[in-house]
């Protein structure tokens, strides 16, 4: 795993650049020095190692826990899902990811961002203030990663749910309301968003980074003009290096980061169990994801089978396995967030201070825990 930084911000005052989209408004509380970070601003040292909070599977009051103890154990980071829904009924939760967020950076003194979908469920206007607020409160520790959504979160509104081509270009446009509204300006569209004078009043002194949400390369090529940096998923290398390679061939800036899921026991059939507990909605075809609307549904549509289980999820035996396939998957990235798929979380954030996360730093050459 190679280059030394990652699209989660690091405590502090990052550098700003001039935005592209004019100055800010006149008088805007707060808006004097609003830029877009410049990639090295909120770049880390070294490699992060972050610690990915499913709200799907676990109430937001252990979540909570979690993430603490996440950042006791030693993770430099953490990032948290923002769902309406939970995949299947035997993952069982999904709290509200904004709420709990303003906990967990209270809380805790890492970084924190989240995977979220303006555009159907969440108005951008609705996003830009929640971002801001937390930009305000916790300067440098907040960041936003932007994807075009999943019918499972966003049917609820009962609005069609739009083809792809549609749903990027309503979340290119929130992106460039959202980043007009954390310059300061009065912000008016009527496009695939709608907005009639928008304006945000309570604004950070640096624009929280807007990244890129990308499940696939022909995404990951798409967003690299409007991107901040990028994270993505995969669990297999081929997977992970074909999207970085299209992100960075198109140009796209900034870091890339990279979640894995992965399930760790004291055996195979173990881990391979809980994976299929808990994620076996990863064998639902890729190109069916995004339409579907109901956990039922995904439970119906699941295949479980121990081949698609191991190509969504990592599964070991053995933190010093783990660890080897973490490294082959991650190489090329700035960052990896880790997502044990089990809701037994403690159990786990233990094993990763004793054992996952000393053998991670010494692979990359780091020593110690933190913050890089």
């Amino acid at each position: 795993m190679t280059a030394p930084s990652a699209p989660a911000p690091r405590t502090g005052e990052p550098d700003t650049v001039e935005p592209d989209t004019g100055g800010p408004r006149s008088g805007a509380p707060g808006a004097a020095s609003i830029g877009t970070p410049s990639a090295a601003a909120w770049s880390a040292p070294a490699t992060i190692i972050g610690y990915h909070a499913s709200h799907e599977q676990l109430p937001p009051s252990e979540l909570l826990t979690a993430v603490q103890r996440a950042e006791s154990a030693g993770f430099d980071a953490a990032m948290c899902s923002d769902h309406l829904a939970p995949w299947t009924r035997a993952q069982g939760h999904s709290g509200f990811a904004w709420s709990w967020l303003g906990a967990a950076l209270a809380s805790t003194d890492f970084s924190l961002g989240l995977v979220t979908a303006p555009g159907q469920r969440y108005h951008p206007v609705v996003v830009a203030q929640a971002v801001a607020t937390l930009g305000e409160m916790f300067p440098g520790r907040f960041w936003a990663a932007l994807g075009s959504g999943e019918a499972l979160n966003e049917h609820v509104t009962g609005e069609p749910w739009p083809d792809k081509a549609h749903r990027q270009r309503r979340l290119r446009e929130s992106v460039d309301v959202m980043r007009r509204l954390l310059h300061g300006e009065l912000v008016s569209l009527d496009g695939a968003v709608r907005v009639h004078e928008a304006r945000v009043w309570s604004l950070p002194r640096i624009a929280p980074p807007m990244i890129a949400a990308a499940a696939s390369a022909p995404t990951a090529a798409w967003a690299a003009e409007w991107a901040d940096g990028l994270i993505t998923v995969a669990a297999e290398p081929e997977t992970a290096a074909e999207i970085l390679d299209a992100y960075r061939g198109a140009g796209g800036r900034g870091g890339a980061t990279l979640q894995i899921h992965l399930s760790l026991a004291d055996s195979e059939h173990e881990a391979l169990s809980i994976a299929r507990d808990q994620w076996g909605h990863s064998g639902v075809p890729s190109s069916m994801v995004w339409d579907i609307e109901q956990p039922e549904s995904f439970e119906e549509l699941a295949r479980p089978t121990e081949e698609n289980l191991r190509q969504a999820v990592i599964v070991a035996d053995s933190s010093e396995r783990l660890a080897e396939r973490i490294d082959a998957v991650a190489r090329g990235f700035d960052g990896v967030y880790l997502h044990h798929v089990g809701k037994a979380q403690i159990p786990f954030l233990e094993k990763a201070e004793r054992e996952l996360l000393p053998m991670l730093r010494e692979r990359w050459g780091r020593t110690g825990g933190g913050r890089p």
